[in-house]
């Protein structure tokens, strides 16, 4: 984000007259459960957009550091540093099947080039653009500012190219260069178009600073039609986002805007002080900077909050779907997901430590005669059980359910010696213990529809310490869409 006249970010279009319906279900989990914080769209499109893997979002960021600490400690434009990190998105991007295009910005302070990848799907002159400036200044290497936005959107072009849903729209994405001396990449791209392919723009997103570790939840003109997906989301969160005061004029969306271009974005604040109503409701250190390591050595990777770089990150998708990808309302292809659910058909496609799928008269199965079993050794060991799966998309229900009986020898009321975990992708569902133990199976159940139109591994993972056992035993495993 540039200094004290523009700055820089990601941007998204909408479209004059939609209507944007989000409603928040929260996941069902067990006592002592760690539920997931991404919401729950109830409407068929939301249901449809992937959830963004904020662990993937921060890899990219490692690379930014790195590529930064290997090039003078910074990323600002015309440095080997800037030409590293270009070189860096624009790899992956080719490699996901974009159409990738650099510009050379010769009027720019640092002379360098923009890069714009465009997905090959939707009509040519119904475009939504999100961009993100790429460089950072001198003083460090720019993670918050703006190797957040920049990853976030190349992350969010990743995820879209492996699902590669039919388009109602191009999308492009552009990452900009000398933001940092005057937004002078974005605003040499838009001087570039003609007035005709400036007609062919319906919206740009901005993405400035989307992980601020005080962080606040901003928006753009953020009671505009071009806003509402992106507000509508954070909405679906509770959290009430507020206008981006402070980066009005100070990013990338201001020379498309200038143009008559519909725009919006993110930002997560940047020297501003929050004040304690914001606190309050967002929580974070009230009179103090969102970004205390604005335009700063610090600003590194561990200068971002995750949880607010996850929010950014999945409200992006969601836009994108609800602006650009077919079929707001995709039919449900519904039904049992998970294969061989009751283990009585061998091991496949199940991947599991050895002797867990088993007929083992120790411990029974709920039905028939094969069940997984986890641990139960009395010493130290971690066993597994997982198997990829597909949700479907555009279906009301997604229920992920099981049968637990939890046995052991533990005599403690008080202390987790032994563990199950369930998790679904990288999200944990629910740990269970030794302290959960009861006579029979009891069922287990979880609304599993933020990962709708996605494949991921569900995962059993038992640990056991050295002494006195307790076995975790699994069947009847179901996740039905309908």
């Amino acid at each position: 984000m540039r200094g004290r006249t523009l700055s820089a970010g990601v941007a998204l279009a909408v479209f004059a007259g939609m209507t944007v319906t989000l409603a928040a279900q929260p996941v069902t989990a067990s006592p002592t459960t760690a539920t997931v914080t991404r919401p729950i769209a109830a409407s068929a499109a939301a249901l449809a957009a992937p959830d963004i893997s904020v662990t993937n979002v921060q890899a990219h960021l490692t690379q930014f550091n790195a590529i930064a600490s290997s090039n003078g400690g910074n990323r600002r434009a015309g440095s080997a540093g800037y030409t590293a990190s270009l070189t860096y998105v624009k790899t992956r991007l080719q490699s996901a099947g974009y159409t990738v295009s650099e510009q050379y910005c010769s009027s720019c302070t640092y002379p360098s080039n923009n890069l714009i990848a465009e997905w090959p799907g939707g009509p040519a002159d119904q475009v939504v653009m999100f961009g993100a400036h790429l460089d950072g200044v001198s003083a460090g290497p720019g993670i918050n500012d703006n190797g957040t936005g920049s990853a976030t959107l190349l992350e969010n072009a990743l995820v879209l190219a492996a699902q590669n849903p039919t388009m109602t729209k191009r999308v492009r994405f552009a990452w900009w260069t000398d933001e940092e001396q005057g937004l002078n990449g974005s605003r040499f791209y838009v001087n570039s178009l003609s007035s005709t392919q400036r007609g062919y723009l319906k919206g740009y997103y901005n993405f400035d600073m989307v992980g601020s570790v005080n962080g606040g939840y901003f928006i753009n003109r953020v009671n505009s039609t071009t806003a509402a997906p992106l507000k509508a989301y954070w909405d679906s969160l509770g959290l009430s986002p507020e206008e981006n005061v402070e980066g009005q004029g100070r990013s990338d969306d201001y020379y498309f805007q200038q143009a008559g271009i519909p725009t919006s974005g993110y930002a997560a604040g940047a020297s501003a002080r929050k004040s304690s109503s914001q606190a309050a409701k967002w929580g974070g250190t009230a009179n103090s900077a969102y970004d205390p390591c604005y335009h700063r050595a610090c600003d590194t990777t561990a200068n971002v909050s995750a949880t607010v770089l996850n929010r950014a990150a999945d409200g992006v998708a969601y836009a994108l779907w609800q602006l650009a990808v077919s079929g707001g309302t995709p039919s449900c292809a519904g039904g049992q997901v998970v294969g061989n659910g009751g283990f009585e058909s061998g091991g496949t496609p199940w991947t599991a430590s050895s002797g867990v799928i088993t007929n083992a008269s120790g411990q029974p199965a709920r039905t028939g005669s094969y069940k997984a079993w986890l641990n139960g050794n009395g010493s130290t060991r971690t066993e597994s059980l997982y198997q990829s799966v597909t949700l479907p998309v555009g279906c009301a229900t997604y229920t992920l359910s099981f049968w637990l009986h939890i046995d052991t020898a533990e005599t403690t009321g008080s202390t987790a010696y032994d563990r199950l975990t369930v998790q679904v992708g990288s999200t944990t569902l629910a740990t269970y213990s030794n302290l959960n133990a009861a006579s029979g199976y009891v069922q287990r159940s979880f609304n599993v529809a933020g990962f709708a139109g996605q494949t991921v591994t569900l995962r059993f993972t038992g640990t056991e310490d050295s002494s006195l056992q307790t076995s975790f035993v699994i069947d009847d495993v179901t996740l039905q869409a309908s």
